[in-house]
């Protein structure tokens, strides 16, 4: 049960970082992609339907969590309670400009707004690949099983590391550079003429951020975690999830060349399952390994609910999951195609 409830927990914050990676994406570049108001609004309404429900799935995970792996809740968040409070101001600052743009038809306050989404959206990016480089590198947990970080120490890959070091700035960088190629294909998707060439020249040179940035981050890992390899010589057929990145990596160039966005876009999709799922293939029974002794790292089995909860939470999981995607799959289905700005509409 602990098992399944790990698959669960890692396969709802992969569709987070998918959904609402493609909008962070979207932030990131639409200061550079979009050249008029009118462009600006195109982008701002690619992801206006959609950009707050693909939020729910990071709320869901956190819940999930919470129901599983309680232990490991209440360390990670105590642990990392200044980077989680600044994601949320981000998260905030991020919707109050998505919402608050178009409410005063001034050049300056649209612009101001215009700035604090694509600040707030390149911060995220970053952040989450920097939470993913924690998670990989280890956190100083004590023998009790908690730990607290500051954001910074010597920015070197020691025991008592802070938030940030070079291996997880490196991590942050490949979040960053992989959610922008990923938003600039989507935006590619839902845009026609002078938008969508601009959106795929983005793509295409993200794209390069991404190769290098996941082959230093490859080698790093490597170097400073080579533990997380060991599932892999142990299970072969775990090889498939790296498979998916590699495959996933190779299509979003070879599809945005040839200017077919949709299957970019699942490219791009793909590429970031594929890596997520390699990264919770290796740390496998590790939730959060530990820098100082790899004695008190959490895993499935010492952060985990008794065994009614989580069968009880897995029925619960299952009615929600299925409401949850029903909606999601009327909420695209219904906004599909390309966005289209009426001349007498106001909005976004």
């Amino acid at each position: 049960m602990e098992t399944l409830w790990f698959v669960l927990v890692a396969g709802m914050l992969a569709a987070y970082v998918v959904l609402d990676g493609f909008d962070l994406g979207a932030g990131a570049l639409h200061l550079w992609v979009a050249r008029s108001d009118d462009e600006r609004r195109r982008v701002l309404r690619s992801i206006g339907p959609v950009w707050d429900g693909n939020e729910v799935w990071l709320v869901a995970a956190a819940g999930a969590l919470f129901c599983a792996f309680p232990v490991l809740y209440a360390t990670a968040f105590s642990g990392f309670y200044l980077p989680i409070m600044m994601l949320l101001w981000l998260l905030i600052g991020r919707a109050c400009a998505i919402e608050f743009r178009h409410q005063v038809q001034n050049h300056l306050w649209k612009s101001f707004w215009d700035s604090a989404f694509a600040v707030g959206s390149i911060l995220l990016s970053i952040f989450f690949g920097a939470a993913l480089g924690n998670v990989v590198r280890g956190v100083p947990l004590n023998k009790d099983g908690y730990f607290f970080e500051p954001l910074w120490t010597t920015f070197t890959v020691v025991p008592e590391a802070g938030i940030l070091d070079w291996f997880t700035v490196v991590m942050g960088l490949v979040g960053f550079f992989t959610l922008t190629s990923h938003g600039a294909n989507f935006v590619a998707l839902k845009t026609e003429g002078e938008l969508q060439k601009r959106a795929r020249s983005i793509s295409a040179m993200a794209w390069w951020g991404v190769l290098l940035g996941s082959v230093v981050a490859f080698i790093a890992t490597w170097s400073i975690r080579p533990q997380i390899w060991q599932n892999y010589a142990d299970h072969v057929w775990g090889f498939v999830f790296p498979l998916f990145g590699i495959v996933g990596l190779g299509g979003m160039m070879m599809y945005n060349r040839n200017g077919q966005d949709k299957f970019a876009f699942i490219s791009s999709s793909t590429f970031i399952g594929g890596m997520l799922a390699t990264t919770a293939f290796g740390l496998y029974p590790n939730v959060l390994p530990a820098s100082t002794n790899p004695e008190y790292s959490l895993t499935i089995y010492n952060t985990s609910a008794q065994e009614y909860g989580l069968t009880v939470g897995l029925t619960w999981w299952i009615i929600g999951i299925i409401l949850a995607s029903g909606y999601f799959v009327f909420v695209y289905r219904s906004f599909r195609g390309k966005v289209v700005l009426p001349s007498e509409e106001a909005g976004y």
